[in-house]
């Protein structure tokens, strides 16, 4: 593969190689771009030794000589190719143009800008037009309206990843405006806000029926991402198929698709309007919208193609470090592997990514389902019309007992997913209910037929 506009090589890693210089033109190109270390000008791959070392030298550079910031908006990782091992700088472009090496400022000597297969100075006219038109509008340049803002959640998800954040935190992590102030990256991180993620479940394929509204929020961002993620684990059912010689086990939704579509609607949602991403399951179907159409120039090949522009590159800054992304640019590509593009539905406003669930059980896994469970549950089943709390079914099965009730009743019926609780997040909430799952329903309606079926017998 030749260099191209987004693609550069460099042999090594030494003295005379400028990789700031790089760097910058690709943040400063529309699309940004790929750097290799160990692969020289013919493409003729020499590796490189020392990788770790010079991975950290690299994260270092360009920590602290580029301005703006370019955290949150590059990734050095590792890449082995012809048994050799490289190192690529993956290089996002930013939205705070023109970057340029703190050193020179905004100048021709510190700016750069991709041109062909070269870094090219930048003409100071283009770098007046770019820092006029620079994006006011960015999360980490809004003040946060509250400055009495703690951090303790956040600093516990870090020191869980072996890092110890010091009293610097907020400034570490970009966390303060120009003035010095906690800008609104700070308030949504922090352990108290107003900022909320709704999860609605509807019993149909429209809104009309919303039985499970639940809201994942005023807490760290990263606290509510972890916590929709476990949500909509719970709700990505396994489905069983028996077939005459195995039993296949397939989930509603891709796994690893459905983690990187809730972390990617999460940290690239437009939160300037004060709207969050929001999370609907229907029966045949999970829609997954965040706020924020694409960006200015950025066309929807660019999109598929996994080509990063960090909306909030303080938030994905934080979610790298946190080991919640793997890699720069990587959420799309991963997605595609289980779903086709015609899953994403662009608007001018908003991004929706719809993920058809799987077909429901068959006849051989429902008749399965019914020789597992005991006369209890079925009894217990039976008696569901609609959503009761643990008194009304004891008192509705006649049950003094309340032990035998739990154990031998309601907790089986839990193990065997025929219930579920109507505040999952609460289970010992004095307002508990319970309902019928899915599953649920086709053993009720499994149960029935068999009732008339002997009725009719003579």
């Amino acid at each position: 593969m030749s260099e191209t506009n987004r693609i550069e090589y460099k042999q090594e890693l030494n003295t005379d190689v400028d990789i700031e210089k790089e760097v910058i033109a690709f943040l400063n190109y529309p699309e940004g771009g790929l750097i290799y270390i160990g692969i020289d000008k013919l493409r003729k791959v020499v590796g490189v030794s020392n990788v770790d070392s010079n991975m950290l030298k690299i994260k270092d550079r360009i920590k602290n000589n580029i301005s703006p910031s370019a955290m949150g908006l590059f990734d050095v990782v590792t890449e082995n190719k012809e048994g050799k091992e490289l190192i690529k700088i993956i290089v996002a472009g930013g939205t705070e143009k023109p970057y340029f090496k703190k050193k020179f400022g905004m100048t021709e000597k510190g700016c750069f800008i991709r041109t062909g297969t070269a870094a090219e100075p930048m003409p100071q006219a283009m770098i007046e037009k770019l820092f006029a038109t620079r994006t006011r509008n960015s999360l980490g340049k809004i003040r946060s309206n509250r400055q009495d803002l703690t951090f303790e959640q956040l600093r516990i998800y870090y020191e869980e990843k072996g890092f110890t954040l010091t009293k610097h935190l907020a400034k570490n992590l970009e966390l303060l405006t120009e003035d010095n102030k906690l800008n609104y990256v700070a308030y949504l991180l922090a352990d108290e806000n107003g900022a909320s993620i709704k999860v609605a479940k509807y019993s149909g394929k429209n809104r009309v029926d919303l039985i499970e509204n639940n809201e994942y929020g005023y807490c760290s961002l990263v606290k509510a991402t972890k916590s929709v993620i476990d949500k909509l684990e719970l709700e990505n059912k396994t489905i069983s198929q028996i077939t005459s010689k195995e039993r296949i086990d397939k989930r509603l939704w891709n796994a690893v698709a459905l983690r990187e579509a809730i972390i990617n609607a999460i940290i690239h949602n437009d939160y300037t309007r004060e709207i969050p991403p929001k999370f609907e399951i229907f029966s045949d179907r999970l829609e997954i919208t965040s706020y924020g159409g694409l960006f200015d120039g950025m066309t929807r090949e660019d999109f598929f193609e996994g080509l990063s522009l960090p909306r909030n590159k303080e938030l994905m800054r934080v979610y790298k470090d946190l080991g919640m992304v793997e890699q720069l640019g990587s959420g799309v590509p991963r997605i595609l592997q289980a779903y086709d593009k015609d899953c994403f539905k662009f608007a001018e406003n908003y991004l929706r990514m719809v993920f058809p669930a799987l077909e429901k059980l068959t006849t051989q896994v429902t008749t399965q389902v019914t020789t597992q469970v005991t006369t209890q549950v079925e009894e217990l089943i039976k008696i569901f019309t609609g959503e009761h709390s643990r008194q009304d079914l004891q008192d509705k099965l006649k049950l003094a007992n309340r032990e035998n009730f739990r154990k031998n009743y309601l907790q089986l019926a839990l193990n065997e997913e025929l219930i579920e609780l109507t505040i999952p997040e609460k289970p010992n909430s004095s307002k508990q209910k319970y309902r019928l799952t899915e599953r649920g329903i086709l053993m009720k309606e499994k149960l029935k037929k068999a009732n008339a079926r002997q009725n009719e017998t003579p």
